[in-house]
């Protein structure tokens, strides 16, 4: 993406939304601005982008979360940028931007679907991906993120240098446990990654992390194997049960969740008995992908409910 966005589309209104605020003083004149790592997650809008996006990304890199309130995968994902925003002390920023209250940055980056991950670095894009990923690839991309522009960008280096041995005594201990499931997710071994969060389910089945993690899993491994194409072939064979869940998981990888759920919903009113209860559970386990309060989920439970009663 490097050199592919002209982020200075932003500087003339960001720079009188500052003048207006702080009564004439000059733009990128915030602690961010001059480099200072003062905090690690900031809330950005089409005023400040300028400052805390393009000026502090000469520094350390600005990881940019394209995110809105009603996207179930930005509540999954966000929560984890933070977390590793916060465990990497400075070395790089996480810049929070809600595309209903920021349209300009939305059409900037030609958003098209939601969760969007773009690294600033340098006043321009270096990285992107888009959907919700697993904690451990997360940490992976941010740790070749950090390696490649470590010789760029000084303030990666001082970050580093400055902080690593104050924090850690403050880590908590990991859970075994779940570092054996992380480290099978981020090998690619989605079974072996089921199987390890099936135990502690088995000895824990109250254990809501591992309930969450095994679900994305399965929809994981799942999803990597989706074929666009099976959702013109299910509408070409609506009695097809096989057909219809191999569409419903290529339209929720493609964030194209209330039509997935609205697919199964229509077959379980098509079919009866152990067909029926076949897909109500897969739609249930859809269900589960996303956090409570989703409201694409609660229209989901209901229209399933009228479906089956």
């Amino acid at each position: 993406m490097a050199g592919a966005v002209d982020l200075s589309s932003l500087k003339n209104k960001a720079e009188n939304a500052q003048s207006s605020a702080a009564g004439g003083s000059a733009p990128g004149g915030s602690a961010a601005a001059q480099g200072g790592a003062a905090t690690t997650v900031i809330d950005v809008t089409e005023a400040n982008f300028q400052s805390e996006v393009v000026d502090r990304s000469m520094q350390v890199p600005v990881v940019v979360d394209l995110w809105a309130d009603w996207c179930g995968p930005c509540k999954q994902l966000s929560p984890v940028l933070e977390k590793l925003a916060a465990e990497g002390g400075g070395s790089w920023v996480l810049a929070k931007v809600d595309v209903d209250n920021n349209p300009r940055i939305a059409q900037l980056f030609q958003v098209q679907s939601i969760p969007m991950v773009i690294a600033i670095a340098g006043g321009q894009p270096v990285e992107a991906f888009q959907g919700a990923q697993p904690e451990p690839q997360l940490r992976q991309w941010i740790d070749a993120l950090l390696d490649a522009l470590r010789e760029r960008l000084p303030g990666i280096a001082a970050a580093e240098q400055g902080g690593g041995d104050d924090e850690e005594p403050a880590e908590e201990p990991e859970d075994p446990r779940f570092t054996a499931a992380e480290q099978a997710l981020e090998a690619g071994d989605f079974a072996a990654a089921e199987t390890a969060y099936q135990q502690i389910l088995d000895a824990e089945p109250d254990n809501e992390q591992a309930k969450a993690a095994l679900a994305q899993v399965r929809f994981s491994a799942r999803a990597e194997n989706a074929d666009p194409a099976s959702i013109e072939r299910a509408d070409n064979a609506p009695d097809d049960i096989d057909a219809q869940l191999a569409a419903a998981d290529a339209e929720l990888a493609a964030q194209r969740v209330e039509e997935a759920f609205d697919r199964l919903v229509r077959t379980v009113k098509r079919t009866s008995g152990d067909e029926r209860n076949r897909v109500r559970e897969y739609l249930v386990g859809m269900f589960e992908l996303f956090p409570e309060g989703d409201e694409r989920v609660a229209k989901g439970r209901r229209a399933l409910a009228g479906a089956l009663f």
